[in-house]
């Protein structure tokens, strides 16, 4: 059975397309039946409930209803796991997307705690997201926003390469900072 053999990177990457592409049929593929959500929200520009439990309500949280309001979503993991099997995986992670209400453009950034299972199954038993930044920009400015995060290696991208190269607009500064160090 395809769910037993998950790696770590499988597991990410197909959250992470199911997430960005509004696929929640491939959930099932990255967490376990009875998996669970933490966030912590740090900001005021966005809000997710602060847990789910369960595949359903987890899928419903992080894809269904993120797609009622977000499309063109660009999610980046910035490190790799390095094995294919581990208990746990800490990483940063950016995104970028537009709102679907008014096309404002949203580029957000913070961490990622993967929980794997143990065992046959693999899959992710937990998931604790902490949303560090969001910035608004208002939909004038997402040509050069989308082109950059367009540009970057999909779906792990290491922080200097996106530091490198984000666009020169005051208001994404705080992320900027989050990548890498202030000049």
């Amino acid at each position: 059975m395809r769910d037993q053999l998950t790696t770590a990177i499988d597991a990410i990457s197909t959250y992470i397309l199911a997430k960005d592409s509004n696929r929640p049929q491939l959930m099932k593929g990255a967490f376990a039946e009875d998996c669970e959500l933490e966030m912590a929200v740090n900001t005021d520009a966005i809000s997710f409930p602060s847990s789910a439990k369960g595949l359903e309500e987890v899928t419903r949280v992080l894809v269904t209803n993120f797609a009622d309001q977000y499309e063109n979503v660009h999610t980046f993991c910035l490190s790799r796991p390095n094995s294919d099997y581990l208990p746990h995986f800490h990483c940063d992670w950016l995104v970028g997307m537009s709102a679907k209400q008014g096309g404002a453009i949203r580029v957000g950034c913070g961490t990622y705690n993967w929980h794997f299972g143990s065992g046959d199954d693999k899959r992710l038993r937990k998931l604790a997201i902490d949303i560090e930044v969001m910035c608004v920009l208002p939909s004038e400015i997402s040509e050069p926003v989308m082109g950059w995060l367009a540009a970057l290696p999909y779906p792990w991208c290491l922080s200097i390469q996106a530091h490198e190269s984000i666009p020169a607009i005051e208001a994404l500064r705080p992320i900027k900072g989050f990548l890498g160090p202030s000049e």
